[in-house]
């Protein structure tokens, strides 16, 4: 019997310690292994040789693979756990070869898909060469590429990978969302010829077993595509990583450890000598401010394809004026009338409304009582397709009331109109038309990457849909974009509520006008002089960074200082509260140059049946945060960098 230490790569194991088991074989340090931790059996690497312990051992299972992982991930790992305040093996199982599937998988086979719209016979535009060159000279590892909606991004990455890939080195593409990956790794197949791989958390554990160990196994250098957690593919030789969609919130991981990918990138890059590449038409006002510093940002403003200025009308309408609402109480007479212009054209209309539901308030006239989630405390929505009021937070769901439980009066009104109410009320508009709604209530067959030759081919009239509609869908039909509500993201209570709101209109108006031909935006307004709504619909980025940026250091939010949210859960308000006073004022005893604020409920400070309760802790120092972290209960949520706080 031989003797091997193993670091776990198991969240239920708390020690960064490693521990000893036994095996009748030899093995190589860093080979991968199974063993038993209590009554489960979790991955572990082999750390080294040891003699024969004074204790009894357990024995290693079973060897995963003949291959080691590179021990480069075991330095990632160290520095996660400090960086991000998680223990080892929670930041070692982002290596475990395969991981609980979150969702059913589906059989993408089985679906027509259309690449993006790449002509790789086609030369490099001018601007997607200089940019290339400019990547290359680079002397830094991370380089935010900053290029405007339909000027080639997608080209600008696969030409770099070809690069790499001839040096026998090996690539990483993310992308914000599992069903952008499908149409991305057609094009690289396409345009590189080379084995690829497509690695996410839909996927069962046995098929992302599978992948994990053919990339590591690889003799060659391989393409991995994925969402955030194909960061972590087992790759021998890396030479570049690319972050497509660099600004989206779903880069940060909402679960121990509460990485966020770009960071992790930037720092495997460091590691390896790989290029990290930040790719966005909306760079986050942090990622701006920083690569700025470093004059780490490369411009791209041609459009790729068709004309070079391709001219969009821009309208902005009120809502607050009703006289412009005659014909349909959420859709302007201006737009319905851009509507009719644009499918006598034969062009398609995407009508983009950041709201699910049939309706977002259920509220009795005569009383002024509001159907709330009796869990949450939050209004319900109802869906009118189920007859259902449902909440989004905690999935309560119940048949709507027909009369006030409060006053028995039977004039309840549904308000605020949601996605599904919206597509219900233009398809009776427009009846002779192919009408289809996009959000995170479609079934099965209805959504965007299943349906996406559909619209790639114009056989989709009248696209209606949430901010999944923002994100990489190159249409070339698409001639008009309305938004019912251009401040639905900005009545969010948080400080990154603007960035995001004009992050969302700025893409979903890059929709159009992509170098296809003339285009078309309508947007409906409360406040069309505010500074977020021009600077989008001008497309005038200089502009919104130095208002947003001036604001974040007037109230010291990043990139100014380094922020930590701590959230507490209770199972009553009132041990919420007292647990969270008890520890700002321990915090604040610490006397840390740091800005306590708080404690205060959570945005959503009832979810099913516990409360929560946050504080919030703003440094210029992050090692001051990390000092805060050590010194908070276990049974608190640390979660730092956050890219809100609701």
């Amino acid at each position: 019997m031989r003797y091997y230490q193993v670091l776990l790569a198991d969240a239920k194991y708390r020690s960064a310690t490693p521990l000893t088991y036994g095996y009748e074989e030899e093995l190589k340090v860093m080979s991968i292994v199974t063993v038993p931790l209590k009554e489960h059996l979790v991955t572990a690497f082999v750390w080294e040789e040891v003699g024969k312990p004074k204790f009894a051992t357990k024995t290693i299972k079973s060897l995963v693979s003949n291959q080691t992982l590179p021990p480069i991930y075991i330095n990632l790992a160290k520095w996660m756990a400090e960086y991000y305040f998680c223990t080892l093996g929670e930041a070692l199982r982002q290596y475990a070869p395969s991981k609980p599937s979150m969702k059913p998988p589906k059989d993408e086979l089985a679906v027509e898909l259309v690449s993006p719209q790449l002509e790789f016979k086609q030369p490099l535009t001018t601007d997607q060469a200089q940019t290339i060159a400019a990547i290359d000279r680079h002397k830094g590892t991370t380089v935010l590429l900053h290029g405007d909606t339909g000027t080639g991004k997608t080209r600008v990455y696969l030409e770099l990978a070809e690069k790499v890939l001839a040096r026998g080195q090996s690539v990483i593409i993310l992308t914000p969302e599992i069903a952008l990956t499908t149409h991305l790794a057609l094009a690289v197949e396409q345009k590189l010829n080379n084995p690829t791989y497509v690695l996410h958390s839909q996927l069962t554990p046995s098929a992302r077993k599978k992948i994990w160990l053919s990339i590591l196994e690889a003799d060659h250098p391989v393409v991995v595509i994925g969402a955030r957690s194909a960061l972590f593919s087992p790759m021998r030789n890396l030479g570049l990583i690319v972050l497509d969609e660099a600004h989206e919130p779903s880069y940060k991981q909402e679960q121990s450890p509460r990485y966020h990918a770009g960071r992790v990138a930037s720092q495997l890059g460091v590691l390896t000598g790989a290029r990290v590449v930040l790719g966005t038409a909306t760079p986050s006002l942090t990622d701006y401010f920083v690569a700025g510093n470093h004059q780490a940002i490369v411009r791209m403003k041609t459009p790729a394809v068709g004309v070079k200025h391709t001219i969009v009308k821009s309208q902005i309408v009120d809502l607050k004026n009703r006289s412009n609402f005659t014909s349909n109480p959420y859709v302007s007479n201006q737009l319905l009338e851009a509507i009719r212009e644009t499918l006598l054209a034969k062009q398609q209309v995407l009508i983009y409304l950041n709201r699910r539901g049939t309706a977002r308030l259920i509220l009795c006239v005569s009383c002024g009582w509001q159907m709330e989630c009796p869990n949450c405390d939050i209004p319900l929505v109802y869906h009118n397709d189920e007859y259902l009021v449902r909440c989004h937070t905690c999935g309560h769901r119940q048949t709507p009331p027909n009369f006030c439980p409060n006053c028995k009066n039977p004039d309840v009104i549904y308000k605020s109109i949601g996605t599904k109410a919206l597509a219900d009320s233009i398809a009776r508009l427009f009846p002779d038309h192919s009408l289809q709604r996009f959000d995170s209530d479609n079934e099965t067959g209805e959504r965007v990457n299943e349906l996406y030759s559909e619209l790639h081919k114009g056989k989709i009239d009248i696209i209606v849909g949430t901010q999944l509609l923002a994100k990489g869908l190159d249409l070339p039909k698409l001639g008009l974009v309305g938004i019912v509500a251009a401040e639905s993201s900005l009545s969010l209570p948080d400080y990154s509520s603007e960035e995001r709101s004009f992050q969302l209109l700025y893409q979903v108006m890059g929709r159009v006008g992509r170098g296809h031909g003339k285009g078309r935006v309508v947007v409906q307004s409360y406040n069309p002089k505010s500074v977020v709504l021009r600077s989008a619909i001008n497309r005038k980025l200089p502009d919104f960074y130095e208002y947003a940026l001036a604001d974040r250091q007037k109230y010291k939010f990043p990139p100014f200082s380094y922020l930590l949210q701590l959230i507490c859960r209770r199972t009553t308000l009132k041990g919420a509260q007292s647990a969270s006073e008890k520890l700002a004022e321990s915090l604040r005893s610490k006397k840390l140059p740091v800005e306590i604020i708080g404690p205060t409920p959570s945005f959503f400070a009832r979810r099913g049946k516990y409360y929560y309760w946050q504080i919030i802790v703003k440094s210029k120092d992050r090692k001051h945060l990390l000092e805060i972290a050590r010194a908070t209960p276990a049974d608190w949520t640390v979660n730092l960098d956050p890219v809100d706080l609701l």
